[in-house]
């Protein structure tokens, strides 16, 4: 017979500031070394492997191994919705320094959410899909005064948002296979509240689809030190041609 969860244990390992830095250096699903954590952290090597090791005990990350390199990435994603969902309602850091106001900015145009968009890349991305027809079920905005189950920075509930037969067509002309994604084990489609935005962003094996082919494409670059993701000039021009999105200069979406 199981009690109550004991939700101190979790909190204590992300509410560290360092152990934090270390999650968010890993929301974007990969798998990094100690030394390359600890740098994004801010700490020494040493002490980054004493909050791995702690991370590792508490189920928040695992290891991989590959020869004589162990590269940790997080373990499951509920850890990252949880992290997420704590820097909905967290105070902002003041920004001290020209390179802090940079990425943070960089957050907020374009990033990952463990495997797929977000930001205003991300939500522009979704409500792309909804006006062209290729999703349907929700307009992608968030509605607090009738939402029932739906929460900032986290998955969303309320809205059930189904592939339509010309989104199949124009996603899978994209190069992207969308029967194989249907046959898989994950959602094909599930939404998040993004944090930033407070719109809704495209998540599940589609959102997950539709990211790494913009990698592909090389329309998109992942930042060298954190989860922000670059629209390249290639980009620019194709999600303008092929999703009528259009951005100007700051990563904003224009009409």
């Amino acid at each position: 017979m199981k009690g109550d969860a004991d939700i101190s244990i979790p909190a204590a390992l992300i509410g560290d500031a360092a152990r934090s830095r270390l999650l968010m250096a890993l929301a974007d699903g990969r798998a990094l070394p100690a030394s390359r954590l600890a740098a994004e952290a801010g700490v020494a090597a040493s002490t980054a492997s004493e909050h791995l090791a702690k991370l590792r005990a508490g189920g928040m990350v695992v290891v991989e191994t590959q020869g004589r390199h162990r590269f940790y990435r997080i373990g499951d994603d509920r850890v990252m919705r949880a992290v997420e969902a704590l820097a909905a309602i967290a105070p902002t850091v003041p920004v001290r320094s020209l390179r802090q106001g940079t990425r943070a900015h960089a957050l907020r145009r374009s990033r990952l959410c463990y495997d797929h968009l977000a930001g205003r890349l991300g939500v522009a991305l979704m409500a792309a899909l909804l006006d062209d027809g290729a999703l349907t079920g929700g307009d992608g905005i968030h509605h607090p005064e009738t939402a029932t189950d739906d929460r900032f920075s986290a998955p969303g509930h309320d809205v059930d948002y189904l592939l339509t037969e010309h989104g199949a067509v124009l996603l899978g002309s994209f190069g992207v296979d969308v029967d194989a994604l249907r046959a898989g084990r994950r959602p094909l489609i599930r939404y998040c509240l993004d944090w930033t935005e407070q719109r809704h962003h495209l998540a599940g094996a589609l959102g997950a689809a539709l990211a790494d082919r913009l990698f592909e494409l090389d329309w998109l670059r992942r930042a060298p030190t954190h989860r922000a993701v670059r629209l390249t000039d290639a980009g620019r021009s194709g999600l303008a041609a092929d999703f009528g999105l259009h951005f100007d200069d700051d990563g904003a979406r224009t009409a």
